[in-house]
């Protein structure tokens, strides 16, 4: 069949790969949120918030029940949640989000991927001051008024709304605090929301080479592709 075949077959393959991730993902994230405030969506605002972007990411509706079940008796795993920060090749700043089981493998794993990549792990809180924690929320952009929208979302700690013009949905930023009055307004509004999660936005990035950039690239792909990782953050432009 030839290499046409065989690099779709591989593609198929890592796409798969990739929403296995995300589904594993997202049944980390509903466990941590039904652990904090219970399997109940009604009264329960981040699992609300996560069926929602389950349902962006096409995960079977049977797949988010059986994760809510499972999170609600005594055979899940007891996940914490974890920083650690660190820096990439070329003074990049990295911070990742974990949710795990074990403390010991996963901080062993994250060490080793900063020495073989020419990396380095540091202490936890010593990249506060370079990200800015806010939460963001993507709505249907059809017929909505993005600057009075703005105008009336400031009073719930909305920052910045801007269009995203490739997938023509209005992205709304806010302090992280702010989530759940953001969260209760859009939904008092019978808005259409998207996606709804916490960012951590770097306030200055840094430019490198094309090849300093392939360096962080190796070590940036190889934390993502480990299991208890949920979230990676950096500063490269």
């Amino acid at each position: 069949m030839g290499r046409a075949f065989e690099y779709r077959k591989a593609r198929k393959f890592k796409r798969w790969g990739m929403m296995a991730k995300t589904f594993t993902k997202i049944g980390k994230d509903i466990a941590l949120a039904v652990k904090s405030g219970g399997p109940d969506p009604e009264s329960n605002g981040r699992l609300r918030a996560i069926i929602q972007n389950a349902k962006a990411a096409n995960m079977p509706k049977e797949n988010v029940e059986r994760a809510i079940k499972k999170a609600s008796s005594k055979e899940q795993e007891d996940y914490k949640e974890i920083t650690y920060e660190g820096y990439a090749p070329h003074g990049v700043a990295v911070v990742i989000e974990t949710a795990t089981d074990n403390h010991n493998r996963t901080v062993a794993n994250i060490r080793s991927y900063f020495n073989k990549l020419g990396g380095s792990l540091g202490t936890s809180g010593m990249l506060d001051f370079m990200f800015d924690r806010k939460c963001v929320f993507r709505i249907a952009a059809a017929d909505v008024d993005l600057e009075e929208l703005e105008l009336e979302m400031i009073d719930y700690g909305a920052d910045e709304l801007m269009l995203d013009e490739e997938s023509g949905e209005i992205v709304i930023y806010g302090d992280f605090t702010a989530f759940g009055a953001i969260q209760k307004f859009l939904e008092e509004k019978k808005f259409d929301i998207r996606q709804a999660e916490f960012e951590r936005i770097a306030n200055d990035y840094k430019e490198l080479s094309e090849e300093e950039a392939a360096d962080v690239e190796k070590l940036l792909e190889k934390i993502e592709e480990d299991e208890d990782v949920l979230n990676v953050y950096h500063n490269m432009k």
